[in-house]
This record gives C-alpha cells, sequence and structure tokens, in this order.
C-alpha cells in the first residue's frame, strides 16, 4: 500500500494519498488548494490515477484542493450528506464504503467540530478530521459545532474503536504525526472527563480567536471556487 502523509505549514493541515500500490487507482483526503501541483507532481511520479477526493469537512482555515484536484483529474469529489458544499459529485451516508480497487473507506459521522464532520476509518487507521486532534479536539463554536455533539461523537464512536487503530488528524500544531486510540484514550486533556456537560463546560470556555482565513476559506469551500476565480 502506498500512504503518504502531507503538511501544509501555512494551515497546519495534514493531506493523505491513499493507494493500494503503484500504478493503481488513488484517493487524497483533505488537499489545500495551494498545494495541487505538488499532489499531481507525486502522484505522476508514483503514477498513481486520482479517482476520489474527499474532504472530511467544510474547512475554515484554508481553501480546499478538492474542485481544483477534480479540474486537473476528473476525480470524483467526496464528502458527508451534511455538506453544505454545492459541487460535491458523491455524498456518503454515516457507514458507507468508499472503495477504490481492493482499499476500502467506511464512512462515521463525527459532528461537533462542525454539523458536517465525518471521520473515515480504514482498516488500522481512522482519518478524524478535526473531530479527534493528537492531544486535543477540534473546537465547536462556529459552522453549527456543538460540544455535546463531539462529545458523543468522541465518546461513542470514535474512542469505541480498537486502541491499537491509528489516528490521523486533519491538522496538528505541535509537529505530532501520529498516535492511537488507546494513547489518546489515555494522554488526551480533553477526554479526561465525566460527562457530556463536564467536555461542554471545557470546550465552551477555550475563547479562541476565529481562523484567519474563515471569511474567505468558508464560502469558498461551500462554492468550489478555485485559484483563477479568487
Amino acid at each position: 500500500m502506498i500512504f503518504k502523509q502531507l503538511f501544509d505549514i501555512t494551515s497546519s493541515t495534514y493531506t493523505y494519498i491513499i493507494s493500494s500500490g503503484k500504478g493503481r487507482e488513488a484517493l487524497i483526503i483533505d488537499p489545500v488548494i495551494e498545494n495541487t501541483k505538488e499532489y499531481l507532481s507525486l502522484l505522476k511520479e508514483l503514477d498513481l490515477k486520482l479517482v476520489k477526493v474527499i474532504d472530511t469537512h467544510i474547512h475554515a482555515d484554508h481553501i480546499s484542493g478538492l474542485s481544483e484536484l477534480a479540474k486537473k483529474t476528473s476525480c470524483s469529489k467526496i464528502m458527508g450528506e451534511h455538506s453544505a458544499s454545492e459541487v460535491i459529485d458523491i455524498k456518503v451516508k454515516d457507514n458507507e464504503k468508499i472503495k477504490i480497487e481492493n482499499l476500502e473507506l467506511i464512512s462515521m459521522h463525527t459532528p461537533g467540530h462542525t454539523d458536517c464532520s465525518y471521520s473515515f476509518l480504514m482498516k488500522d487507521r481512522v482519518f478524524t478530521g478535526d473531530t479527534l486532534l493528537i492531544n486535543g479536539t477540534g473546537r465547536t463554536d462556529f459552522q453549527n459545532g456543538n460540544p455535546i455533539d463531539q462529545y458523543h461523537s468522541l465518546f461513542n464512536r470514535i474512542l469505541k474503536l480498537p486502541e491499537k487503530t491509528l489516528v490521523y488528524p486533519a491538522h496538528d500544531y505541535k509537529g505530532n504525526t501520529v498516535s492511537s486510540i488507546g494513547e489518546q484514550k489515555k494522554n488526551n486533556p480533553r477526554l479526561q472527563v465525566d460527562s457530556a456537560e463536564q467536555y461542554a463546560e471545557i470546550m465552551n470556555n477555550l475563547n479562541l480567536a476565529n481562523p484567519k482565513m474563515m471569511d474567505i476559506a468558508v464560502p469558498a469551500n461551500i462554492s468550489g471556487r478555485t485559484l483563477d476565480q479568487l
């Protein structure tokens, strides 16, 4: 299997390129528009055909490369069915399978960071978007976010996965690349709570500034605008 984790320095976004092998079909999760040429170059180097691209949610801190990649490769654009995106080709439901050749991802509706947040499980690893970060969790104070919803997404869905399951988030701000469900249960300070109400109290008192790109990124990611349209 080919598995590439790429990092965007400006937005601290992780993008994932996945394929069953050289010369095969590939999919990309959470691309950043400024890095489109890098993705295309890597796909060419590995002799991969991009057939599907997924966004875990409507991003507020960067413009997605989803539409630009589709423009260049004719790949299918995928998000969860709760997404407000106007350009998605395939909207998956909770627990729906996404296949490329002999690889399979299972969608998990994990709202809380946004109402359209989805995670994607692939055998021994889960792509958690901004729902579960490494030693943190995604903020819940905009885009119909809700800390109670996020608590249930975490404790009733993601953390029910086997403890050895690898956690690959959409962002990290401290140089972490991967964790596991077991490590997060033990070490993530936001998960050391006894109730949804206790979790909500933590999240409701973060008092974070809005992402710098939010007013540009959210409308662009809903409408699917690309570089030449900005």
